[in-house]
């Protein structure tokens, strides 16, 4: 066993603000109604009128769960929130975009995962509260940082995607209001993104893993630079504390083995 009090607490609060930001940033688009979203109404048959008088109720529903998150968590609403992430992000294939849109939305619901199984207890009661570990044991620390990785690997490796394989029009805009434009340049950052989540994948160490938050903050962080809601940047917040806590888990455990007289291990 490792002594990892803190690193518990600290992991399942940046597990927490991030599906925090992600329910507030989502539901804020859906208050302000966001026409674009119309065609995700329509794959479940609900027309575009009735679609914008729609999204006011589904965005103040997603606060609603973001602010229940944030001081009374829960299992089941911890993992009704993952699965709608998960659902909410095979919407955008299903509407006919790429399927690396939902790649690279898995921090909208790996986070949610990987904090619902940091929950402990049996029983109905178990449901109904968030009750932490005192330490990560060693299966239950393989476990969350296996989600942790996979998540980042994914998110980066989808928005790596879409700039290498589908060429999305709105990086070129981003890439443009810092005054960058060259044709090579969404390809060569998307191939780049990739790599960096090969890397994630193969050793994920606590640096590699805080320069790709910063990575993700940077490339994140043009959308409201060029013009988008600041909501479209909040909404992303799971792609910001997958890696994080990812980073406080392997950083921890190192220290572990470090005082122990053993090498540090990467996550898994």
């Amino acid at each position: 066993m490792y002594r990892q009090d803190r690193t518990v607490t600290a992991v399942s609060w940046i597990l927490r603000i991030g599906a925090v930001m992600e329910f507030v940033g989502h539901g804020s688009l859906g208050l302000g109604r966001v026409a674009a979203w119309t065609s995700y109404f329509a794959v479940v048959g609900i027309p575009k009128d009735t679609a914008l008088s729609l999204m006011p109720f589904v965005g103040a529903f997603d606060v609603t769960m973001a602010l229940v998150l944030l001081f009374y968590p829960f299992r089941t609403l911890i993992l009704y929130m993952a699965a709608w992430g998960v659902w909410t992000a095979v919407l955008r294939p299903l509407a006919g975009e790429s399927s690396w849109e939902a790649v690279e939305r898995a921090g909208n619901f790996g986070v949610l995962g990987a904090l619902f199984l940091m929950g402990q207890g049996r029983g109905l009661r178990s449901w109904f509260r968030l009750q932490l570990p005192e330490e990560f044991s060693g299966t239950l620390y393989t476990r969350v940082a296996w989600v942790l990785r996979l998540t980042t690997v994914l998110l980066l490796a989808g928005h790596g995607a879409l700039g290498l394989l589908v060429r999305k029009p709105i990086f070129a805009h981003h890439y443009g209001v810092i005054g960058l434009h060259a044709p090579w340049l969404e390809p060569a950052v998307g191939a780049f993104e990739i790599v960096l989540a090969l890397a994630v994948l193969v050793r994920p160490g606590a640096g590699l893993l805080i320069f790709a938050l910063a990575w993700k903050l940077a490339t994140e962080g043009l959308s409201p630079v060029a013009g988008s809601p600041i909501w479209v940047f909040i909404e992303h917040g799971g792609s910001y504390a997958a890696p994080l806590a990812l980073a406080v888990m392997v950083r921890s455990r190192g220290a572990a083995a470090l005082a122990a007289g053993r090498a540090p291990l990467p996550a898994g």
